[in-house]
């Protein structure tokens, strides 16, 4: 834990030594081989579709929520418009999928390029403005997008398109199957790229223009270039996470794609979990989107986003830092106590 200049308590991430590093390196490949062997044993093992279908939106919210964290945690810049690059992805591969019939891998490397070329174009613009006012660009730049979308048709306007959904390679028996396999190695890659930023002098110089700009700017770290460099990031990542939704519902409209649910989410569920870490971002994710599947079967949509928002105030005012940080509070205060 750490205090800063203005009185804030922050969790300050552990900066370990190089052996540290390489042993919590291999203790990370191989939890990340486990959970995809988990992820592929569930695959040959469950039959029930719902199971792929519920986990795969629980998945997403990792991805897309690593992706936020990247730029609104680890720099401090709150993003609004998260809708807006998932929706870039999403229309990304639906036109590339609509015209050129490409595969699933190749979509979703589009959609993350074209979704890092938005995040340069706006943080070059916008990233000079501070707080509110780079939130509330990053909220026009998504209602530009979506604007533009509605009326353009060869991607369907406000009509919307319709996908043929294709044959899932083996050992795959359904499309859902392969989604909810190739969105939990999108999990992995979007940790091991947060955790990499996390633990580097790039993550070093986002935490420290996040606590003071100023002070970093005077220091000689380099804030414009390591901003524009974490919304490239940032913005590849949530677009990624995009990419396969067109396929997975077999259709897309700029009212789904451009959901509020996406943008509330991606800011609520690094904000649960705590944006100091990477393991936040996927707390929060597991938490609320589980929560979420809960709530839709037993409440309507907008039940749903009425009670994500009243949980985010929840965190807000009472564990700012997060459930890490709530939990990193609570055992510092455990080891006062006894001493």
């Amino acid at each position: 834990m750490k205090v800063n200049h203005r009185g804030q308590t922050r969790v300050v991430p552990f900066i370990p030594s190089a052996a540290s590093k390489r042993h919590v390196g291999l203790r990370f490949a191989a939890g990340a081989a486990i959970f995809l062997v988990l992820i592929m044993a569930t695959v040959l093992g469950v039959d029930s579709q719902y199971v792929f279908f519920a986990g795969y939106v629980v998945l997403q919210g990792i991805v897309l929520a690593t992706g936020w964290n990247i730029l609104g945690g680890y720099a401090g810049y709150i993003n609004f418009g998260g809708a807006g690059y998932f929706a870039v992805g999403a229309y990304t591969s639906a036109a590339l999928y609509q015209t050129l019939g490409l595969p699933l891998p190749v979509l979703i490397a589009a959609g993350a390029a074209v979704g890092a070329l938005l995040g340069l174009a706006t943080g070059a613009i916008s990233l000079r403005l501070k707080g509110i006012y780079f939130s509330i660009a990053t909220l026009a730049v998504a209602g530009i997008l979506e604007t533009v979308v509605t009326n353009w048709n060869f991607i369907g306007g406000a009509r919307g398109l319709a996908l043929m959904t294709p044959q899932p390679p083996p050992p795959f028996n359904t499309y859902n199957q392969w989604l909810f396999f190739v969105m939990a190695v999108m999990v992995v890659a979007a940790i091991s790229i947060a955790r990499y930023i996390e633990r580097s002098w790039i993550g070093r110089g986002l935490r420290a223009l996040r606590d003071d700009e100023m002070a970093s700017e005077c220091a000689g770290v380099p804030t414009l270039k390591l901003k524009v460099f974490a919304a490239c990031v940032s913005g590849a990542v949530m677009a990624a996470a995009g990419t396969p939704f067109a396929l997975y519902m077999s259709f897309i409209e700029p009212n789904s794609a451009f959901s509020l649910n996406y943008a509330l989410s991606a800011i609520a569920m690094p904000i649960i979990g705590g944006t100091s870490y990477w393991i936040g971002p996927v707390i929060g994710a597991v938490l609320l989107g589980m929560a979420q599947q809960i709530m839709s079967v037993k409440l309507p949509g907008e039940w749903s986003v009425l009670i994500m928002g009243t949980v985010l105030m929840v965190f807000v005012i009472a564990a700012p830092n997060g459930v890490v940080g709530l939990v990193a509070t609570l055992r510092t205060k455990r080891n006062r106590g006894d001493k």
